[in-house]
């Protein structure tokens, strides 16, 4: 079983549960963990995976909690750096149907510095990107951007989520469609939501999208389609693999449940070229991580919600 380095931002969210889609309305909020690629080396860990954050938290209760929390659910946390800027926060409003409206304020997780080091550690194992703040500047950004460089030079699968938010790129989006591109490029596979599918490849359709983006350089692709499934494109294949009916509280964290589970699956290859050469495998391996995705709209928060290998195993 391969190691999955998860580079990103560790962050608390704090949820305004029951209280409509609208935060300016909110008026009691619940303390979660939270940040998408934490999220990931979480249900990578929680089914029994070789989870690795790499990230920057806070010296503060906020950060001691976070820490606290991955570590309860076994992710290796030996590469997490601390530092005196606060930790950050992210303020969450959910609907009724389980979406989320944010507000960000950053900290500490954008403080991230590239350590050569690791180069040593990455032979041969996995890394995943999730680029919710990652591609906003400061070292953060740069570290990101050496890693994914390393992860070249060291025979690693590399996975992207574009993590997009509104909130983050208003007014900037071809910004963000800029940055993202080397590691569309760069990665065996990609992650998306349809909004960012049909954002990166500037079309309207999501059949459309995966050839432009197969064209940048990414060899598979999955589309998060919620409860109609995943659009799973390779240069060969393409077909939509169902997910399971739930009844949906929090969407939060459904799709780094998906791409944890899918990466654990992944990490347990001989070879990574399997997914694309066998269809019925890679088909199958969706099938798995579009269950872990629906278990964790049953529930609020991120982290507490990811299904254990028990329960993937008996939805």
């Amino acid at each position: 079983m391969k190691k999955v380095f998860c580079v990103g931002e560790l962050l608390i969210d704090f949820v305004a549960e029951n209280q409509g889609s609208d935060l300016s309305s909110a008026t009691e909020f619940t303390k979660k963990a939270g940040g998408a690629p934490a999220n990931v080396s979480c249900a990578i860990s929680k089914l029994g995976g070789k989870g690795v954050f790499i990230g920057s938290v806070g010296e503060d209760p906020f950060g001691d909690f976070l820490l606290q929390t991955l570590q309860d659910e076994g992710v290796d946390l030996s590469l997490v750096q601390r530092c005196k800027t606060f930790t950050t926060l992210a303020f969450v409003s959910l609907a009724e149907d389980g979406e989320r409206d944010f507000v960000f304020s950053r900290g500490a997780d954008r403080e991230l510095s590239y350590d050569p080091a690791l180069r040593k550690g990455f032979k041969g194992q996995m890394l995943h990107l999730g680029a919710a703040t990652a591609l906003l500047g400061g070292p953060l950004e740069t570290t990101y951007n050496k890693y994914l460089f390393d992860a070249m030079t060291n025979d690693m699968f590399v996975s992207f989520d574009p993590n997009y938010r509104e909130d983050l790129w208003r007014d900037n989006e071809k910004q963000f469609i800029k940055k993202c591109m080397p590691f569309v490029e760069k990665s065996h596979l990609c992650k998306f939501s349809q909004e960012e599918a049909l954002l990166l490849s500037g079309t309207s359709d999501v059949h459309e999208a995966c050839e432009v983006l197969h064209k940048v350089g990414t060899q598979v692709i999955t589309i998060t389609l919620g409860k109609e499934g995943t659009l799973v494109s390779t240069n060969a294949i393409r077909k939509i693999v169902p997910s399971i009916p739930v009844k949906a509280i929090d969407t939060t964290g459904a799709g780094d449940a998906f791409m944890g589970c899918l990466l654990y699956q992944i990490s347990h290859l001989d070879s990574y070229t399997m997914i694309e050469q066998d269809a019925e495998l890679l088909f199958n391996m969706v099938k798995k991580a579009n269950i872990a995705g629906a278990i964790t709209t049953t529930n609020y928060g991120a982290i507490a919600s990811l299904p254990t290998k028990s329960q993937l195993e008996n939805p």
